[in-house]
């Protein structure tokens, strides 16, 4: 039987809570473990302090799921709460607990995606998007790939922030192989150039890094930084 991807949601909009809950528990393979206004609320109801769902717009009773729980695999997080956090905050708190994060909005807003992503959200979608767009997403969250979607692509392609480094395609190509698994000697060889060529490529995708102040060293910080930036193609 295939494990069953626990998620939480973090939104003030006690329609689409409600909405979602509908939604979800349609699906076997999902299961909406929490509900909460806040972040602050939701880590709260993991640590025991509080029922799941406690001071959320219209909150009742707990009927979901008690406070002793492992963290949830997901958490869509609304991008903009009436409490005022700080999205890049709240993203960095709930990735320290082990969850990844679906950041969900009603807006795609370029500036507000990059942000979300460089504070090391997986995966960005508009609250217009239907069932099984958001199923798809957490899915593949949950195996541990990005949640592509049309705005998070849109804006990775026009980001020009000093951050996102400008690589040619013959040092993205390089990157994106190396960075996938192969050896530098397979992705030389399949971009048809000398293995000494590929690893000077790869040597001014690091320093192209560095430069932006995203120090990558190693295999797993290449990537890294391909999921950050979605260069991938997400």
């Amino acid at each position: 039987m295939a494990r069953v991807i626990t998620v939480a949601v973090v939104d003030d909009d006690r329609m689409l809570l409600d909405g979602l809950r509908a939604w979800l528990g349609g699906v076997p393979e999902l299961r909406l473990v929490a509900t909460a206004a806040t972040v602050g609320e939701l880590l709260a109801a993991a640590d025991g302090h509080l029922p799941y769902g406690a001071g959320a717009p219209g909150y009742t009773a707990p009927d979901i799921a008690p406070p002793d729980i492992a963290p949830p695999d997901i958490v869509l997080l609304d991008l903009v709460l009436r409490d005022g956090s700080a999205p890049t905050d709240n993203i960095r708190r709930l990735l320290r607990t082990g969850s990844r994060v679906l950041m969900i909005s009603t807006v795609p807003d370029r500036s507000r995606i990059i942000e979300a992503i460089r504070a090391g959200a997986d995966g960005y979608l508009t609250k217009d998007h239907d069932l099984p767009t958001l199923v798809t997403a957490i899915k593949d969250l949950a195996t541990g790939r990005g949640a592509h979607s049309p705005e998070l692509a849109f804006a990775c392609a026009h980001d020009s922030s000093p951050a996102r480094p400008r690589l040619s395609p013959r040092e993205r190509q390089i990157l994106l192989d190396y960075a996938s698994g192969m050896t530098l000697k397979s992705a030389a060889r399949r971009a048809g150039i000398t293995v000494h060529t590929a690893k000077d490529y790869l040597d001014r995708v690091k320093a192209k890094y560095q430069q932006a102040g995203r120090p990558t060293y190693t295999k797993l910080d290449l990537a890294r930084r391909v999921r950050e930036d979605h260069l991938d193609g997400g």
